[in-house]
């Protein structure tokens, strides 16, 4: 004798129950995914391009300042910015700027970098500053990489099995490149909203994430060694580059050229941006502008206005280029 079956009523009943927890699973999968990649709703960052064309890139605050160290590293290096645009469409492909330790057999960070192919130890090719140096080491090594197209560069760097998906990345990478070198002023903000899971870090801690960026000779103008006794010099409203607030002077190029000061400061004030909630900076003032944490659309207003998280504009900080006030959260 068959066994009764459940009224059909009652089967509607759970068929129903059973798709809304499905649909409920997959709208609370679609938010932590969003959350995670910088979708809606998640803290983020936003480049946009200094020609008026309204292009824009968005992303998360780690994938801001992986750029920025990629940035970093290749401005460090004495690189043109054609090399940090072919560094960053790499990255972007390989690991969306994210610093994964996972991939295609022992693939692992942001250039998909393997340890069996002599790239470095694991603990090498994770730290962002190394794998970056790892990329232009070999980027410089390709006869006429300037004048290549992206993806062939790419490509002789890489040996991907998928060399032209490099190029989809190349308006986006041309695009950060120019903010992260300082060449388009005051074109990168970020919610600055603060890691939840770390200290407050305070300005130790930005010169130490400096240096390893840029190398040592960042803090050389501001007279600052990290963890060291040397005094910096006064900020330029009288506080100092001590306790919360780390002032970096800028000084011009090689070739004396205004531009080239301009452009160094713009480079160390977006790389500040784009650590803010890493490091918990709460205002980067520079040129005469100043971007806050957690400010209405994030943007760079002019030095001493009062519309600040705070309330409190910092009148007479950073007025000019002559220098880079980073200030970290209490």
């Amino acid at each position: 004798m068959p066994e009764p079956s459940l009224p059909s009523k009652r089967r509607g009943r759970l068929f129903r129950f059973g798709a809304a927890f499905v649909v409920l699973l997959a709208v609370a999968g679609y938010l932590v995914v969003q959350y995670v990649t910088g979708g809606t709703g998640a803290p983020g960052c936003r480049v946009v391009s200094g020609k008026d064309d309204g292009a824009t890139y968005e992303f998360t605050p780690e994938q801001a300042a992986n750029a920025a160290t990629i940035t970093a590293v290749g401005t460090a290096r004495d690189l043109p910015e054609r090399a940090v645009t072919i560094a960053l469409a790499t990255a972007l492909q390989e690991s969306a700027l994210r610093n994964i330790d996972y991939g295609d057999r022992d693939s692992l960070g942001l250039f998909q970098q393997r340890p069996s192919q002599g790239w470095g130890t694991p603990k090498e090719i994770m730290d962002p500053a190394y794998a970056a140096e790892k990329f232009y080491e070999h980027l410089e090594k390709v006869p006429g990489y300037t004048r290549l197209p992206l993806t062939v560069a790419a490509q002789k760097v890489q040996r991907s099995g998928f060399p032209q998906a490099y190029a989809k990345h190349e308006p986006d990478a041309a695009l950060l490149a120019a903010a992260l070198t300082g060449r388009s002023a005051a074109t990168l903000t970020c919610d600055g909203r603060p890691d939840a899971t770390r200290a407050a870090a305070g300005a130790d801690a930005v010169r130490a994430a400096l240096v390893r960026d840029f190398g040592r000779d960042v803090l050389e103008p501001a007279g600052a060694e990290v963890g060291g006794a040397a005094t910096p010099p006064p900020a330029p409203d009288g506080g100092s580059a001590g306790g919360d607030t780390v002032t970096l002077p800028v000084t011009a190029g090689p070739d004396g050229a205004s531009r080239d000061a301009e452009a160094r400061g713009w480079q160390l004030a977006h790389w500040a941006v784009a650590n803010a909630s890493e490091l918990r900076i709460k205002r980067v003032s520079y040129g005469g502008r100043e971007w806050t944490a957690g400010n209405t659309e994030s943007r760079w207003r002019p030095v001493g206005t009062a519309d600040t998280a705070d309330g409190k504009g910092s009148a007479g900080a950073g007025d000019g280029v002559g220098a880079v006030r980073i200030t970290t959260a209490q």
